[in-house]
């Protein structure tokens, strides 16, 4: 007996449109759909119904030959009378077998080979142009591969040349196929009626369709009335004869292939090249190891066509890019006629199919099947694709060509042309993004490509482009000429006199760009000109003629996001390549992960040694969990770093200067109030209260994102807070300024402010600064020196001097400068010393407490509200200063957010939602990820099985601040979550249970018993309840030992339930 097939209802007359509508791409939807109902769904689409498979275990069967025929794609199925090329045209239709049998041998092996060089001719092109582009000129990466692409399928194949590179614009050719494909897709989204009506867009798809033809017609005029003994494509049509019938293809029907190999011998290869590249780059790892094996294979040589087969990481490369976005992402079935009874069902008999059902398979979501590929099939690994690893894969595991004898004819030709221009790219070029964010978004025509995408290129080997030019034409120079490139550029002395000095930093939260700012700022008055660039710009391009200063944090062992390409370079740099640099490290850490902690200052440290630098000073070392970073820097800077540049006759003491108050100019004229570019615009939708009166208020806003910003359950919501009216006021009236005053700094590098432009103060006050930020030992020095009182200068020199005192009185207190201020009058420190005491002001991050499955461009955020009395300040009232903003804002309001994925590779869904279990734990606004979690099983749910999940939550009462109250208990009916909650003031109503601890130990049995059916665990919340749940998770660990006979000490059991857990447990600390 089968099963009725899962799928989101229709409606009438248009069935399931409007489900397939999404703003990025039509592929985005029905994978969003394949999320949702799982591995197979259905969908109405003018009148016939579609069965979409995502499965490798379906997809198995449909590729089934005997049971399921391929379908030409539906947007571009045939229409009319005119012949269809290979690609478009139904298995069964005469015209796709003779042109089959005719063409296979013009695509044999050693038919492709022989193309090998004017497929180099085209790559030699497009490698001269990037080179006379320079390193600073982005570069429209689609663009230039389909200039390649289609140049190359044009010389090889028909022997004509577009001679793309030569013309600003794309070739007319590539915008009537584009103009055509696109239209095509579009008729497949709307009613026929309606295109029907739609008499200019007609026109000028049938314009479209007619130029295409004329270009091939005259192609095979041309060469009817040339005619050579060239063995292409072209010729392998004119006058190659059927073995079956010993009939010659019609004009007609050459002229259908011709398109046909115009269009897919180059979208196809096009994409996969943009892909490629783009997952290099945002994979560095990969990226050295795919230059390494050019490097090692074909070095400075020409790469020839006996070399390609040596590149296994890099067909890796390109086999792992196809898995994840197959550039021909759907292939298309239906039942072969007469197939009835269990041959015409899918999973195993599980559902029927009907001779009349169209049935997709959509490939990338197919070969991310974690069945397969296991739980990180979403990442980017070609390891996997190599060797008996890709050897060993199930017969549908990868189809990006598609299967059976409707292959893609012409794989042989672009995978040779893929492997050939990516060495030779590798192998000339550094590479790095444009937009080191980039975030990828899809363009979908026929094929899918990556969406404005761009990169940058820098020659290699200290060559300029007329020696590439040379050593491509086989004639290697033997001293090139040093770069005139603006990376390479070293300068002993700054127009002003002051010396170089660069400063990189790697930095997610902001605290590592901070001190970068911090000590470019600070550089002036010792005689330095500082220029701070993100540890990737570094790559390649360290100096050798001025102190190089590397600021980077580390996040659970793992490298920011802006400096993940220069570790993986500087891991792999040979040991003498950074001779002649002199350097120093300031590391950032948090010592609670004991194991990573200073993991990556430690390793850029240690390999820049290793490469032959000069260490200047010792490593700065500062731990997060003392509350004392800031000072940690300036310690080392003034005590350590300065010093030590002094003694290295690299700047004197007569050299240093400081920067006056005479450097800024406050006026009352009208100034810039914005200039923070890593945060965009996205507006409030809702915004309320999740808790009772009188209870410490919790409360939920719901945002609508910007449209190129995507998220995932486990991410963060990056927000870029504002300091409240009052307390801008309270500096304003500090420094009696005007509420209109502007402020400009003039000539000298001020880090995160711009020089020589007015700046509203009120609006630098409000969004750019850090107003209670503990008051700093470099600051109290300044307070010390600008007060008359003698007995406040003693209590300033004794907290600059006495570390234990300092701690007390102004970390543990957090004693800001601005309430030092307001509590001393007699301190006459100016408002620009002010300002340049003060940090950037720091986004802050929140987790995501929605799912995208519910709306991709809505997510939530779930916030308390700090609110008590100051510590340093009795009398006031702190209030925090991102929880008060976001309780201001109402729906309609702009904030400025970018979302973050979360550093923790963890702690997301696992992809096996039907075999891995949940175990989750939090307290209070740690529910927030969790509530994104369940709410993406919830909408699972009614189509797919899913694992058990307990989730363990803390709070108060069961009334009062039991968040998201009327939802989980929903979600608990439907089965979707199992929720065991501990009331720390209504234990009566938590099984006698206070906290999350007891409730832990209370129902062990459900710990245990889903610990070993291979739960994921997750805990969320702040620094003392993960250590509680941990402690209570080693306790039961303890117990069932025990039960067993086994005894272990506390550290061993430490150990081993760190060693245990690490690839199953992930944590989220807050505050």
């Amino acid at each position: 007996m089968t099963e009725p097939v899962p799928g989101p209802k229709g409606l009438p007359f248009v069935g399931n449109m409007f489900d397939l509508v999404d703003e990025e791409a039509p592929l985005r939807a029905l994978e969003h759909l394949a999320e949702l109902y799982g591995p197979i769904y259905k969908l109405q689409r003018k009148g016939t119904r579609v069965l979409v498979v995502s499965s490798i275990a379906m997809a198995e069967e449909l590729f089934d030959e005997t049971r399921f025929r391929k379908m030409p794609p539906s947007a571009l199925a045939k229409d009319s009378e005119k012949p269809a090329g290979l690609f478009t045209a139904a298995s069964d239709d005469p015209d796709w077998g003779e042109a089959h049998r005719i063409l296979v041998p013009a695509f044999g092996s050693m038919a492709i080979e022989a193309m090998y060089p004017e497929m180099q001719d085209i790559g030699n092109q497009l490698v001269l142009k990037w080179a006379r582009m320079g390193p600073n000129t982005p570069i429209s990466v689609t663009d230039d591969f389909t200039r390649l692409t289609l140049d190359t399928i044009a010389l090889c194949a028909m022997d004509f040349r577009f001679n793309s590179f030569y013309t600003e614009q794309m070739h007319p050719f590539v915008n009537a196929m584009v103009g055509m494909l696109t239209e095509s897709g579009n008729r497949m989204a709307r009613p026929a009626i309606v295109t029907s009506m739609m008499r200019k867009t007609n026109a000028k798809f049938n314009e479209d369709q007619e130029y295409m033809f004329n270009i091939s017609q005259e192609l095979v005029r041309h060469r009817r009335e040339n005619p050579t003994k060239k063995r292409d494509l072209l010729n392998a049509m004119i006058n190659g004869t059927d073995p079956n019938s010993g009939s010659t293809m019609r004009d007609d029907l050459i002229i259908a292939n011709i398109i046909t190999f115009l269009i897919a011998g180059h979208e196809t290869t096009s994409g996969l090249l943009s892909f490629a590249f783009l997952n290099m780059l945002q994979n560095p790892q990969a990226y050295y190891a795919a230059q390494r094996e050019v490097d090692e294979v074909i070095g400075r040589d020409p790469v020839t066509v006996d070399k390609l087969s040596k590149l296994e990481y890099l067909n890796g490369v390109l086999r792992e890019t196809l898995r994840l976005t197959p550039t021909a992402p759907i292939i298309s079935k239906q039942l072969v006629a007469g197939c009835t009874g269990s041959r015409a069902t899918l999973g195993n008999g599980k559902y029927a199919v009907e001779p009349t059902d169209k049935l997709m398979v959509l490939i990338g979501a197919m070969q991310r099947d974690p069945s397969v590929y296991g739980e990180d099939a979403n990442e980017f690994r070609p390891e996997r694709m190599m060797g008996e690893s890709f050897k060993n894969l199930p017969s549908a595991a990868w189809k990006p060509f598609g299967n059976g004898v409707r292959a893609c004819i012409g794989r042989a030709f672009a995978w040779q042309e893929a492997l050939m221009v990516t060495a030779m790219l590798l192998q000339n070029f550094d590479f790095q993004l444009d937009d080191p964010s980039y975030k990828l978004r899809i363009k979908q025509t026929l094929t899918i490509k990556p969406a404005n995408l761009k990169m940058r290129a820098t020659i290699r080997h200290k060559m300029e482009a007329v020696d590439l030019e040379r050593s491509l034409r086989g004639v290697l120079s033997m001293s090139p000429r040093p770069s005139t490139s603006t990376h390479r550029s070293t300068t002993p002395t700054c127009p002003g006199g002051e010396k170089p000095m660069t400063v990189l930093y790697g930095s997610n939260t902001g605290t590592c760009t901070d001190f970068a700012q911090r000590l470019a700022s600070n550089a002036a008055s010792h005689g330095f000109k500082a220029t701070v660039m993100e540890m990737d710009a570094g790559v390649c391009h360290i100096p050798k003629s001025q102190p190089v200063i590397v600021i980077t944090a580390s996040y659970e062992g793992q490298p920011p996001d802006n400096a993940k390409k220069f570790i993986s370079w500087l891991e792999h740099a040979p040991s003498d390549s950074l001779n002649g640099v002199q350097y120093a490290v300031f590391g950032c850490g948090h010592r609670d992960w004991t194991s990573t902690f200073q993991r990556i200052p430690t390793l850029v440290d240690t390999c820049m040694e290793k490469c032959g630098a000069q260490r200047l000073v010792q490593r700065g070392v500062s731990d997060a969990s003392q509350g004392n970073m800031a000072t940690d820097f300036d310690e080392w800077m003034d005590q350590h770093l300065w010093p030590a540049l002094g003694s290295t006759g690299l700047v004197s003491t007569s050299d240093t200067k400081t920067t006056a108050d005479a450097d800024f100019d406050i006026s009352t004229q009208s100034g810039i109030t914005s200039f923070r570019q890593d945060v965009q615009n996205a507006t409030v939708l809702e915004a309320r209260v999740l808790t009772a009166p009188g209870e410490p208020q919790k409360r939920h806003l719901e945002v609508e994102l910007p449209e190129n910003m995507n998220y995932e359950c486990g991410d963060y919501l990056a927000v870029l807070p504002v300091n409240s009216e009052e307390n801008v006021r309270r500096v304003m009236s500090r420094f009696i300024l005007p509420w209109d005053s502007t402020i400009v700094i003039k000539g000298h590098n001020f880090g995160f402010l711009p020089p020589n432009t007015p700046l509203s103060i009120r609006d630098i006050l409000a969004g750019h600064v850090e107003l209670f930020e503990p008051a700093s030992k470099q600051i109290l020095q300044v307070c010390a020196s600008s007060t008359p009182d003698a007995e406040l200068k003693s209590q300033l020199r004794t907290l600059i001097s006495d570390p234990s005192t300092y701690t007390t009185e102004v970390l543990t207190k957090r004693l800001s400068l601005l309430s030092l201020l307001e509590q001393n009058p007699s301190i006459t420190l100016s408002f620009p010393a002010y300002l340049q005491s003060l940090t950037p002001l720091k986004v802050r991050y929140y987790s995501i407490s929605s799912s995208p499955l519910s709306s991709p461009q809505k997510c939530t955020l779930t916030y308390n509200i700090l609110s008590s009395p100051s510590l340093s300040s009795p009398t006031t009232v702190y209030n925090g200063v991102t929880g008060t903003y976001l309780s201001t804002l109402r729906p309609g309001d702009q904030i400025k957010v970018s979302v973050r994925p979360s550093t923790k590779a963890l702690f997301h869904l696992p992809l096996n939602v039907a075999e891995t279990p949940l175990l989750m734990f939090c307290a209070g606004t740690g529910l927030a990820p969790f509530r994104g979690f369940v709410q993406q099983r919830a909408m699972m749910a009614p189509s797919r099985k899913l694992a058990k999940a307990v989730l363990f939550v803390g709070c108060r009462s069961e009334e009062k601040d039991r968040l998201y109250k009327e939802e989980f208990d929903e979600w608990m009916k439907q089965g979707v979550v199992d929720v065991r909650y501990a009331f720390s003031r209504e234990e009566e109503k938590s099984e006698g249970c206070r906290y999350v601890q007891d409730r832990m130990v209370r129902d062990r049995d459900v710990l245990v018993g889903l610990w070993d059916a291979g739960a994921r665990v997750y805990v969320c919340g702040g620094r003392e309840f993960v250590k509680g749940v941990g402690e209570a998770a080693r306790g039961i660990v303890r117990e069932e030992l025990g039960a067993r006979g086994v005894s272990v000490s506390g550290e061993e059991l430490k150990r081993t339930f760190r060693e245990k857990i690490a690839d199953r447990c992930a944590t989220d600390v807050f505050g």
